[in-house]
């Protein structure tokens, strides 16, 4: 289930990450950044167990990095302009910092 969380993140972050730009900060990108690494910190801290957090994470790389990928027409979901790269960098490097967060806390327990 928490394989699916992120996957369903990802999905839906991939579709709606352009969204909300004011100016030229992309408020939607990062929301869904900041809703990534709350998942993986907040599944790793449930669970007791940095597995969790991980297969969160995992979900989201599948989807958004599959997304992120060209397909045979050249189309993308998630462009390159600076909204697609907030997404998908700084995606990247919370639900990493999530996976550490839930690392820190299950070896406090």
């Amino acid at each position: 289930m928490l394989f699916l969380l992120g996957l369903a993140e990802g999905v839906i972050g991939s579709f709606q990450s352009s969204r909300a730009v004011i100016g030229s900060v992309p408020l939607a990108a990062l929301a869904f950044c900041a809703l990534i690494l709350l998942s993986c910190g907040l599944a790793g801290w449930a669970m007791k167990t940095m597995a969790a957090a991980l297969l969160v994470a995992i979900g989201w790389f599948v989807a958004s990095f599959t997304l992120a990928m060209p397909n045979s027409g050249g189309s993308v979901i998630i462009a390159n302009t600076s909204a697609g790269q907030w997404y998908l960098y700084g995606g990247a490097v919370c639900a990493l910092l999530g996976v550490g967060t839930a690392f820190v806390t299950a070896r406090r327990r």
